[in-house]
């Protein structure tokens, strides 16, 4: 699982993030494609023994794409500079909680929760705040927890009460988001150490609460 030659690639990508580069440099990618997917094999095993929804899986199949769909986007550059997975009940992450894996030089992390649920999804996940809050801050302030996260990412959150919502509700900051996820960062040397996969199930370990409480919230 050579990891130290997928941040290599990806940080030789990020500054010839051109067609002609990528082309000489196919079976380069395609080597270190191959690692990654060795690494999401290893990274399966230990997710599965503490969430047995994932077993079905083929966790060869379940990187993304490192093609940027660039057809209304500003940014022109054909390729993403990262190599990213995600692992849920039926697949990646599409419309329910589970856990993704994200390689970048720099900038390398592991989260998991709910990403950008739907509008009926949404409004599911925040009644469920609302009638059960005592669940959700019991998973928030476990110890084991709050070892890995501080809480909720803020990158997707609305400025002001919801639609529906009191601006003096007693948890208005846990309804206030949109994506309902954590996020733990590791240093390029974190993701090279042997016990990297290791760390990143413990880590997930400790996720698996907050899907339990967002999966039973859509459900």
């Amino acid at each position: 699982m050579q990891l130290d030659l997928v941040l290599k690639f990806l940080k030789d990508l990020s500054r010839n993030n051109n067609r002609e580069w990528f082309e000489k440099n196919k079976p380069r990618y395609l080597q270190v494609k191959e690692h990654f997917e060795d690494f999401l094999e290893a990274f399966h095993k230990e997710l599965v023994k503490f969430d047995e929804n994932l077993a079905g899986l083929n966790p060869r199949k379940q990187g993304f794409r490192i093609y940027r769909d660039v057809r209304f986007s500003k940014d022109k550059r054909p390729y993403k500079v990262n190599m990213g997975a995600g692992f849920s009940a039926h697949g990646k992450m599409e419309q329910e909680p589970g856990y993704y894996i994200h390689l970048e030089p720099g900038k390398s992390f592991v989260a998991g929760g709910f990403w950008m649920p739907d509008s009926a999804n949404l409004a599911k996940i925040r009644q469920e705040v609302d009638y059960h809050p005592d669940g959700l801050l019991k998973i928030l302030n476990d110890r084991k927890f709050k070892k890995h996260f501080t809480g909720f990412d803020d990158y997707d959150r609305v400025k002001t009460a919801p639609k529906g919502y009191p601006k003096d509700h007693p948890h208005i900051e846990l309804l206030k988001n949109k994506s309902f996820t954590v996020s733990r960062y590791f240093n390029d040397q974190g993701v090279k150490d042997k016990k990297f996969v290791k760390q990143l199930a413990e880590t997930c370990k400790a996720i698996k609460p907050l899907n339990d409480f967002l999966q039973e919230a859509i459900s």
